[in-house]
């Protein structure tokens, strides 16, 4: 069993640290917002800290999920960051979906101090989270990654290392770019059946059987035909992440058309006021709802 602390419990990491407090880990938290940490006291055994520096020390292992760049950095290398405290030998795991950039960027000043430093962004969503059965891509060094892995376990159905630093990342803004592209597919699909007057369901039944079937497909289909989208991962996360994938795009010259169309699409859904809605939401755009 490992000493590690778990800093973020939004609602991604609240659920996360709570499957290695479970796995029988030795579990410290922090959260920017203290009743977060108290109401997770109240769910499962550990501790809680102030500051991520005093939550960091003498820990074997520090994971991080936050909301962006930024946040990252203050968490890490901020005055009362993990990298004020943190021992040499112990290992940063950070799921946030942030830049590669910053990856690299936050690996190279743990390095300086003995520390390792693997990025790990996940896939699987709020759900995901709460079962267990998240998918991790990671980037960094070998024997970091064979460190961390076992603990990984508590929560991941499947975790890869992808390369090194920032590979993790890229490996998520690959995922985010499928995604957007199939759920707007997803969304025309349901929207002409509609219109040519079929059933929406029995149509769903019967291609999900067939190459169209996807994870969306499965998911999502009943609640984007019953309009519902207080749920799942949020069109305003989704835009941040975009933002990422195009700014990479920019950077390493890929061409990503649809990708960039869709983040327009998911602006829309934003002016009329679905920024916290599930990002099937993009159905709304075309039922004119």
């Amino acid at each position: 069993m490992a000493k590690v602390a778990f800093l973020g419990l939004g609602v991604m990491g609240f659920p996360m640290a709570g499957h290695l407090a479970r796995a029988g880990h030795q579990v410290t938290v922090y959260n920017r917002t203290a009743a977060k940490a108290k109401q997770w006291l109240a769910e499962f055994p550990g501790r809680s800290e102030a500051t991520p520096a005093a939550a960091a020390a003498g820990q074997d292992m520090v994971f991080i999920c936050v909301g962006n760049d930024d946040d990252l950095r203050a968490v890490v290398s901020g005055p009362h960051g993990v990298l004020s405290a943190v021992s040499a030998g112990a290992v940063i795991v950070d799921h946030t979906t942030a830049s590669a950039n910053v990856a690299r960027e936050l690996a190279a000043k743990a390095a300086e101090q003995g520390v390792c430093f693997l990025d790990a962004p996940v896939s699987g969503g709020q759900a995901g989270a709460e079962k267990g059965q998240l998918t991790i891509m990671l980037g960094g060094e070998e024997s970091a990654y064979q460190q961390v892995s076992p603990v990984l376990g508590a929560y991941a159905r499947m975790q890869r290392l992808m390369g090194p630093v920032g590979s993790g990342q890229l490996t998520k803004m690959v995922n985010q770019v499928c995604i957007a592209g199939l759920l707007q597919g997803l969304s025309e699909a349901l929207h002409f059946a509609q219109q040519a007057g079929l059933d929406g369901e029995a149509a769903m039944a019967v291609i999900s059987q067939g190459a169209a079937q996807s994870w969306q497909l499965d998911n999502r289909h009943q609640s984007m035909l019953a309009g519902e989208f207080d749920f799942g991962f949020a069109v305003d996360w989704m835009r941040k992440d975009l933002a990422i994938v195009l700014d990479e795009a920019r950077r390493n010259g890929s061409q990503l058309p649809v990708t960039a169309l869709v983040d327009q699409f998911y602006a829309d859904v934003q002016a009329k006021g679905g920024g916290r809605w599930d990002t099937s939401s993009l159905i709304t755009r075309l039922k004119g709802a």
